[in-house]
């Protein structure tokens, strides 16, 4: 049988939408108010879920508790109450969209999931506004 096991988190961090190599015309054009050469914050909503036969011997497709500690050493504890284009090296030369947060929380975690099961990360920028990766 394949199920899907999920776990929420969150995290709190700011971050500004601009490229370098565009004049701020084109960048306030382009990214609106998340533009703010001051920046601006969310608190993001995150869901990651694994997919995959159940172990016959635990019952788990995934230990919810291993999949939290996961969840909270390599992403909670680089993203929240931190600035992402300053604090995080992951964005040093990539713009921190919804988007590309969410397919660089899932490359952190990919490595730490078994190669047979699926990974899918849902992030949530604002209640209404969020993206899905699983990693194609």
């Amino acid at each position: 049988m394949i199920v899907t096991v999920s776990r929420k988190a969150h995290f709190n961090s700011a971050h500004r939408l601009y490229r370098k190599d565009w004049t701020m015309e084109k960048n306030d054009t382009v990214f609106g108010k998340c533009n703010n050469p001051n920046f601006h914050g969310h608190n993001y909503e995150l869901i990651v879920s694994v997919t995959g036969e159940i172990d016959q011997e635990t019952g788990f497709v995934i230990d919810v508790k291993i999949l939290a500690d996961l969840i909270k050493e390599h992403i909670e504890n680089t993203f929240d109450h931190k600035n992402l284009n300053l604090d995080v090296p992951d964005f040093k030369d990539l713009n921190p969209t919804a988007e590309n947060i969410a397919v660089v929380i899932w490359q952190k975690l990919r490595k730490y999931i078994d190669n047979d099961k699926d990974l899918e990360v849902v992030l949530y920028e604002t209640p209404r506004n969020f993206v899905t990766y699983k990693g194609n």
